[in-house]
C-alpha cells in the first residue's frame, strides 16, 4: 500500500500543471461551499444578535380600537398584574408623529415614542446621565424627555450638558432629564440606534389626541413561556373584541425562529448550488484519470506482465485520484477560510468558516475523488497485458 501511495504521489508530481488544473475545480468547489455557508451563518448570527438586542422575550400587541370595542390601559395593566408569573414588564407604546427641534435645528430622523417607566428595564437600557421617566411623570403628565447618546452629543455637546436643556416636539417644550448610554459601539449616526427621544406615554397620548394606547409591549419571564403568554393575551383580547382582525399579537421569539428556519434553508440551498461545482470537478478528475490510463497503458502492461495483481493496478489509480482530491480539498479549505473572513469583514459581519461546512465539503471532495476515480482505475485494471504491451 505504501508503495502504491508513493507511485501515486510520483505520478501527480511528474505532471504538476495538469494535476493542479485537476485540483482547481475541487479547490473552487470546496472554497465556494465554505464561503457561502459561512457568510449565511454569519448573517444568521448577526440577525439573531439584532433580535436579541430587541428582546427575544418580548411580545408586541397592536390594537384597532373602535367606539364599541376597545381595551383601556387600566384593563391592560389589570391583566398584566394578574399574570405576573408570566410577565415581568409591560409598557404602552405611543408613536408620536411630527418633528423634534433643538433651537432651530430639526431632528428629522429622531424617533419620538411615549413609553412607561418599565421601558428601560425591558430594553436593558442604562443611563449615561440623569434619570429615566418615572411613574410620577406619567401620572402628572410631565413634559420630560430621555434622549439617546447621539442626540446628547450632537445637539448639546455631551450627555452631562444635555440634562436640564430644552427641546420641542410639535411645538411643546420638553426638559431633558436623562441620556441613555451608547448602544452602538461602532456607529454613532443620525437615525441609528442612539438617535431617539422617549417621553411619558400619557403626554404622547395627549399630543396624538387619543385617549387610549393602541400598542403595547410585554416582556415574559422567559422565552420558553412565550407561546403560553401569546395565548393568554389573545384569549383576553378575544373576550373584548370578538374579532381577531382587530388585534395582532406577535412574539419576537416566533419571528426569530421563522427567520432562522428561512436562513437555514437558504444556507442549504446555496451550499447545494456551490456543491454542483464539486460534481463538475469530479468529472474533471475522471477525465484526467482516463487520459492518464491511456498514456500509461504500456506501463500497466509491463507491471501486469511482471505479476502485478489487478487490485494493485486499481488501487494505484484510485489512490492517485483520492490524493488529488484530498490535496485540492485542503487547498480549498485554506482559500475558503481566508476568503470567508475577508468578505465578512467587507460587508460588516463576522463570518468565520464553520466546522460543519469544512467537514462536509472536504468529505464530499474526497468521496468524489474515489467515486470518479474508480471507473478509470477499473478500466486500467481490466487491461489485457498483451494488448497493453502492444500499445504505442
Amino acid at each position: 500500500m505504501l508503495e502504491t501511495f508513493s507511485l501515486a504521489l510520483k505520478s501527480i508530481w511528474s505532471n504538476k500543471l495538469r494535476s493542479f488544473l485537476t485540483m482547481l475545480g475541487i479547490i473552487i468547489g470546496v472554497a465556494s461551499v465554505i464561503i457561502l455557508v459561512s457568510l449565511v451563518n454569519g448573517y444568521m448570527s448577526y440577525m439573531t444578535e439584532s433580535f436579541t438586542s430587541m428582546g427575544t422575550n418580548q411580545i408586541s400587541v397592536e390594537l384597532v380600537n373602535i367606539s364599541t370595542r376597545y381595551v383601556t390601559e387600566d384593563q391592560m395593566y389589570e391583566f398584566y398584574d394578574e399574570h405576573r408569573d408570566i410577565f415581568i414588564q409591560m409598557t404602552p407604546s405611543v408613536r408620536v408623529s411630527g418633528i423634534a427641534k433643538v433651537g432651530s435645528t430639526q431632528l428629522s430622523a429622531t424617533s419620538v415614542s411615549g413609553v412607561s417607566e418599565e421601558y428601560t428595564d425591558m430594553k436593558g437600557y442604562e443611563m449615561e446621565s440623569g434619570r429615566f421617566i418615572s411613574y410620577s411623570d406619567i401620572v402628572s403628565r410631565q413634559k420630560v424627555a430621555v434622549i439617546g447618546y447621539y442626540d446628547a452629543c450632537e445637539y448639546f455637546g455631551s450627555p452631562d450638558n444635555a440634562i436640564g436643556e430644552k427641546l420641542k416636539i410639535n411645538g411643546y417644550a420638553f426638559t431633558v432629564v436623562g441620556v441613555v448610554k451608547r448602544q452602538d459601539e461602532d456607529d454613532l449616526e443620525e437615525g441609528g440606534s442612539d438617535d431617539f427621544c422617549l417621553i411619558p406615554y400619557s403626554v404622547a397620548l395627549k399630543m396624538s389626541r387619543s385617549s387610549i394606547p393602541s400598542s403595547y409591549t410585554f416582556a415574559t419571564v422567559d422565552t420558553e413561556v412565550s407561546e403560553q403568554a401569546v395565548t393568554l393575551i389573545e384569549n383576553f383580547l378575544e373576550e373584548t373584541y370578538k374579532n381577531d382582525n382587530l388585534y395582532t399579537v406577535t412574539a419576537m421569539s416566533e419571528l426569530l425562529d421563522s427567520l432562522n428556519s428561512m436562513i437555514s434553508m437558504l444556507s442549504l440551498l446555496l451550499g447545494g448550488i456551490a456543491g454542483i461545482s464539486l460534481l463538475v470537478a469530479g468529472v474533471g478528475v475522471m477525465n484526467i484519470m482516463l487520459v492518464s490510463v491511456t498514456e500509461r497503458t504500456r506501463e500497466i502492461g509491463i507491471r501486469k506482465a511482471l505479476g502485478a495483481r489487478r487490485s494493485a493496478i486499481m488501487s494505484q489509480f484510485v489512490i492517485e485520484a483520492a490524493v488529488t482530491s484530498v490535496l485540492g480539498g485542503i487547498m480549498g479549505i485554506i482559500v475558503g477560510g481566508l476568503m470567508s473572513g475577508f468578505i465578512g469583514t467587507l460587508i460588516g459581519i463576522s463570518a468565520p468558516p464553520t466546522l460543519m461546512a469544512i467537514m462536509v465539503s472536504f468529505g464530499v471532495s474526497v468521496a468524489i475523488g474515489l467515486i470518479f476515480g474508480y471507473m478509470p482505475a477499473n478500466r486500467a485494471a481490466k487491461l489485457n497485458p498483451i494488448d497493453a504491451l502492444r500499445s504505442e
